[in-house]
């Protein structure tokens, strides 16, 4: 049976379509997905690739470094003392620095570090890698209404000397702002057992 010329235009042309919507708006969704997820990423290295890292905050600067003798404490404190670090409190910050996310990014002149606390930041992380590869986040004021962070990632200026300006979250100034006791293996506060209570003597009646 052969088809009017028509007919066979309109079938070519649906198929084509299909085809349009199953590699556009199927594929090419996951794929744009995977693409966005990897831009809005601050930093794309693996939380074993890390060996130290240095958190300088205005009060504190503390060093750590992976331990390599054993799993356990993970990290040692280097400076300002020298002893287990708090592994729970650490693996806190690692977690941000490996899967943490920007909410946007924007362009600024380096003139305008100061409107963002970025000239003088509350806090800076630097991180060195295994393959001695260096990274560094740099983090200034809360926004308006204290939601997130503004932030500077590994600072190379753009061909045209503007500087790029990430919002994050403020996850990351409770993660760098603490005491020093707080980065500190914590101690096994266990109750000391009180002593058991001895039966007193029976009482003898003298004769």
């Amino acid at each position: 049976m052969k088809l009017p010329r028509t007919t066979l235009v309109l079938i070519l042309l649906a198929l084509g379509l299909g085809s349009f919507v199953y590699f556009y708006e199927i594929r090419g969704a996951t794929q744009r997905q995977e693409i966005k997820d990897k831009q809005q990423k601050i930093f794309s290295f693996a939380a074993d690739d890390v060996q130290a890292l240095t958190v300088k905050t205005k009060k504190l600067t503390v060093n750590l470094e992976r331990n390599s003798q054993s799993s356990n404490p993970k990290w040692l404190l280097k400076s300002p003392v020298s002893e287990p670090a708090n592994d729970a409190i650490v693996s806190y910050l690692m977690d941000l620095l490996v899967d943490g996310k920007s909410d946007r990014t924007f362009s600024i002149t380096p003139k305008q570090l100061g409107e963002f606390c970025l000239d003088q930041p509350q806090a800076t992380i630097d991180i060195k890698l295994k393959n001695q590869k260096t990274h560094q986040i740099i983090l200034g004021k809360a926004n308006f209404n204290h939601s997130l962070v503004y932030a500077q990632t590994d600072t190379t200026p753009q061909p045209n000397g503007n500087i790029n300006v990430l919002l994050v979250t403020t996850d990351f100034e409770n993660a760098v702002n603490r005491e020093i006791s707080e980065w500190k293996q914590p101690v096994d506060n266990k109750a000391t057992p009180l002593p058991s209570i001895l039966p007193l003597p029976t009482p003898t009646n003298s004769k």
